[in-house]
């Protein structure tokens, strides 16, 4: 584990808080005054730095449950470095409870993140994040502050484990919802899953989206060393919680802000690792929203160009055999990047204050079965492709390390369904029109369309083509996959069909061509239809005429921008407070 950055001679900046704390007269009377209702010493007030503990601890977000002890860890690192922790609250996403889906608030909390630190003393602050969309929310919230950050993830939960053999979150849900859907699990074996899968406080222990999101950040510097792996109940995940609230405080008085950590070579090695670990596909929106927040140029085309050549290296579920806390005592991520380090960005700077390629220096690896040699990749291609045509113009996006091989190169006849309703009433219908070679087509799917664009894209194959022994279609939609999830899935078309896009013209019957490696998705139905097609198009009626939902559908960004709200975007930077009494 590293050590705080010590401070230069010099380099300490005036605290923000101070225009509350240390201001003479009834200014810093009221402030001073009230904090020391809860039992907060004059001490405290001594232009130390204020340090905001964000939380996203919930009962309603079983991976963020332990969240409010691992605070108290991060206050104890903050008052050993010279800092006075403030923890606070902002609203929580967790993917199993939250509907429509989690999708649809993270630009909300990122806003909640925003203005709480706008509107209070904060100098600097620590992410407590876990969930899925918690952790891109977080981070965009602080980007928009352009405050000293430093991200500390929850963890994965310990492995699951079901009748001798080892159960991943989400992927092996997938397959237990097959083998129920046809008879070869029974209701009881069933439910004794539900418990075997799901045994500690964390996150998926699979590489799905809140893995991804933790080793990503991780590799971008703005989270330490191990962030993404050591696992949720480890005691070394307190100590890192610990450390990491001596860095916050050291990065306030050098005034290193979040900025100066997530820069352009920052989101490049984040690609770059993503293929590596065979990532989310989620990892794509919530970057490009990040980077959109700081004034980072980066795009749908960079993830293709930087990434979908990089060999899947870590042999993880959903696209390899094993779990996180495997991936730990493997050596973790600094051992994966120290395999692909002629990929990377060595000179990219850390919340430790030395450059990402220090880290890798230290690193080793200590199971060459979990953390593949190169010339053993899991897959040859473990990056995110992004696919184009008459039928994603602004691009869409797949997972060669979740895909079939054999459907890589693929044409079929689409079979449509209008929306995910639609979809479930029919899909396991015995009379339902469908072979192995039938590309399932989902539409109104997208940000817009459902709205927020949830994890519905992996379509769970027809019943009678399961029991046919079929484990694989090729699938399209406007919307996203959950991180633990497999399959030759086609997702983030832009733009989506609920707003005209093409996929809205397609139809039953109309013959579909995939062909990843020439990153091609083309419906093959003539212009003059298409035109004929488009001037019929009725657009669905919009999902929410008040409230936040309809500040969302009318202000969302599409999925090659980073579903991002138009008005969030660009680089800003905190203001001085208005005294207001």
């Amino acid at each position: 584990m590293t050590k705080p950055a010590g401070e230069k001679p010099g380099s300490q900046t005036p605290m923000r808080s101070g225009e509350w704390f240390a201001r003479e007269g009834k200014y810093g009377f009221i402030p001073r005054s009230w904090m020391r209702s809860q039992g907060f010493g004059p001490e405290l007030f001594d232009g130390r730095p204020v340090i905001g503990i964000c939380n996203t601890w919930s009962e309603l977000t079983p991976c963020n449950g332990h969240l409010r002890d691992l605070a108290e860890f991060v206050k104890r690192g903050v008052l050993l470095a010279g800092g006075y922790p403030l923890e606070f609250p902002v609203m929580s996403l967790g993917e199993p409870l939250m509907r429509p889906t989690t999708m649809m608030f993270r630009n909300l909390v990122s806003m909640d993140v925003e203005e709480t630190i706008r509107a209070n003393p904060i100098d600097g602050v620590v992410l407590l994040a876990g969930c899925d969309k918690t952790t891109p929310a977080l981070l965009m919230g602080a980007a928009s502050c352009d405050i000293p950050s430093v991200l500390v993830s929850g963890g994965p939960m310990l492995n699951g484990r079901f009748r001798g053999r080892e159960l991943g979150s989400g992927t092996d849900v997938f397959r237990f919802d097959e083998d129920y859907r046809t008879g070869r699990l029974s209701r009881e074996e069933y439910a004794e899953a539900e418990a075997a899968m799901s045994r500690s406080a964390g996150s998926c222990m699979t590489m799905g989206t809140a893995s991804t999101m933790a080793s990503l950040s991780e590799a971008m510097g703005i989270a330490l060393p191990m962030n993404g792996s050591i696992p949720a109940v480890d005691s070394r995940r307190s100590r890192l919680a610990e450390e990491a609230g001596g860095h916050i405080v050291s990065l306030v008085r050098s005034g290193t802000t979040i900025s100066r950590i997530l820069t352009r070579a920052a989101f490049e090695n984040a690609i770059v690792v993503n293929g590596a670990i065979g990532g989310s596909t989620n990892a794509v929106v919530h970057l490009l929203a990040l980077a959109g927040r700081l004034g980072v140029p980066l795009t749908l085309d960079d993830w293709d160009r930087l990434g979908a050549d990089v060999p899947c290296l870590v042999d993880l579920k959903p696209s390899g055999r094993f779990l996180m806390e495997d991936f730990y005592y493997a050596g973790g991520l600094a051992a994966l990047m120290k395999r692909i380090e002629d990929r990377l960005d060595l000179s990219a700077r850390t919340v430790e204050g030395a450059a990402i390629g220090d880290r890798l220096k230290r690193a080793d690896c200590y199971d060459d079965a979990v953390i593949r040699r190169r010339d053993d990749p899991v897959t040859e291609l473990g990056g995110i492709v992004v696919l184009r045509g008459n039928l994603a113009p602004e691009g869409a996006v797949l997972k060669p390390s979740a895909a079939s091989p054999r459907l890589m190169s693929h044409r079929g006849k689409a079979l449509v369904f209008d929306n995910a309703d639609d979809y479930r009433a029919r899909i396991d219908d015995p009379d339902l029109e469908v072979d192995a070679d039938t590309v399932l087509v989902l539409l109104n799917a997208g940000p817009v369309g459902y709205p927020g664009m949830p994890e519905v894209g992996n379509l769970t194959l027809p019943a009678k083509l399961l029991a046919q022994g079929v484990t694989d279609m090729v699938r399209i939609s406007d919307g996203r996959m959950s991180g633990t999830a497999y399959g030759t899935v086609v997702l983030h078309v832009s733009p989506e069909s609920a707003i005209g896009g093409p996929l809205a013209l397609v139809r039953t019957g109309d013959e579909i061509v995939l062909d990843v490696a020439s990153r091609s998705l083309e419906l093959k139905v003539d212009e003059a239809e298409l035109q004929r097609r488009h001037a019929e198009l009725v657009l669905p009626p919009p999902y929410f005429e008040r409230g936040y939902g309809h500040m969302f559908i009318n202000s969302v960004q599409q999925a090659h921008q980073g579903v991002d709200f138009d008005f969030l975007v660009g680089a800003t930077r905190i203001q001085p407070s208005k005294v207001s009494f």
